[in-house]
């Protein structure tokens, strides 16, 4: 068994207890993501980039609380890796969040890579479908049109304000096709971009209140 075969095999059961949104499909769909934009953007390190897909969500604060990076560090600790590499791959993971605005810098080409396959599948019609997975996971409203999107808001009010599943699309999702930093990734996040725009003007028609 090689290492990403290793790293698969560690990871698959702790994203399956996770829900929807996050589960380990939404891995591979981040991995396939990844291979697209790799392909377009010369020299990479493949291994690393795919290691850090398979890790990059293990210790997301929404399912660990305060554990933070403890499941993420157990299972590079564990893996055939030099220390550089497991700093590289760390690196990139922090550099994928959003967190709320307050993203930290992508500062090689498999961290860009690696944030704009994690974004890809967080718009477009399987973003509106994770969104609303995890909003009923957490027992939030559909929407609330009296709710107004945060701007510059912390990380901590990003994670803790329990808002409207469309308000989510607000505060995230429609800012992400501006913050794309490879230009495969820009490409790619138009049409999805354009198709969460035709669903918000859909779902407002069917929520109005008019006759």
């Amino acid at each position: 068994m090689n290492v990403i075969e290793h790293c698969e095999h560690l990871v698959k059961d702790i994203y399956n207890q996770f829900d929807a949104s996050h589960d380990f499909q939404h891995i591979e769909r981040v991995r396939k993501n990844a291979q697209i934009i790799s392909s377009q953007e010369g020299d990479v390190r493949h291994d690393i980039i795919e290691l850090a897909v398979l890790l990059h969500d293990v210790s997301d604060v929404k399912y660990n609380g305060s554990e933070g990076k403890i499941k993420e560090i157990a299972i590079l600790s564990q893996l055939d890796l030099s220390s550089a590499d497991r700093d590289w791959i760390v690196a990139i993971i922090e550099a994928v969040s959003f967190s709320g605005g307050n993203e930290k810098v992508a500062a090689t080409i498999e961290a860009k890579i690696v944030r704009d396959a994690d974004r890809l599948d967080a718009i477009g019609a399987i973003g509106i479908a994770r969104t609303f997975a995890y909003g009923g996971a957490k027992g939030r409203k559909l929407y609330d049109w009296s709710e107004l999107a945060r701007r510059d808001m912390s990380e901590e009010d990003y994670r803790t304000k329990k808002t409207a599943s469309v308000t989510h699309f607000y505060e995230k999702l429609l800012l992400l096709k501006d913050l794309m930093v490879t230009d495969t990734g820009k490409k790619l996040a138009l049409q999805r971009h354009e198709f969460m725009l035709s669903f918000m003007e859909q779902l407002k028609i069917e929520t109005s209140e008019e006759l």
